[in-house]
């Protein structure tokens, strides 16, 4: 399948009433950001929803040094590190498995490539979580024998064979 060119599509949106709205992704059209592009030093990039209608809006900005300026005061001190991200992503439940599997063919790719392709949001991880959750259609873990100490009956279930892995 052909990939989507780079720049911005906008949503199309669907309304649910009292401010609900999701943009509508199929087999030909999904919405989409332009390229991700690093800003220069002492600048800023921000993306904002909400429910007046903005869905992903980029603005730019630049960091104003000292205290004076009015609003908001972030200070960033580049040469102090917390923590290292190693990606982002989302979680595989089995609630969305179920929905991606219930597209067609070609709605399936575009929706995992505006998930993972340059060409979309560029996630690298996924979350599974481990048994049934709060998203599944049944109960259910992965030894359900009891006192099975030594796990002899361990074994994935049939939504983490078909639909997870």
């Amino acid at each position: 399948p052909a990939r989507a060119p780079p720049g911005a599509q906008p949503c199309s949106p669907k309304f649910f009433g009292r401010d609900a709205m999701v943009c509508v992704c199929n087999a030909t059209y999904c919405d989409t950001l332009d390229p991700l592009v690093l800003p220069a030093p002492g600048a800023f990039v921000r993306y904002e929803s909400s429910k007046a209608g903005k869905r992903l809006e980029r603005s730019e900005g630049t960091f104003q040094p000292g205290r004076d300026a009015p609003g908001l005061l972030l200070t960033v001190d580049a040469g102090v590190r917390f923590q290292r991200v190693k990606g982002f992503g989302g979680s595989l439940s089995d609630a969305a498995a179920l929905n991606i599997l219930g597209l067609s063919p070609p709605a399936q790719d575009h929706l995992l490539r505006s998930y993972f392709s340059e060409s979309g949001i560029e996630y690298n991880l996924v979350r599974l979580p481990m048994g049934c959750s709060d998203f599944s259609v049944r109960p259910y873990t992965y030894d359900d024998v009891p006192h099975d100490y030594e796990l002899e009956h361990f074994m994935l279930a049939e939504e983490d064979v078909k639909m997870k892995v």
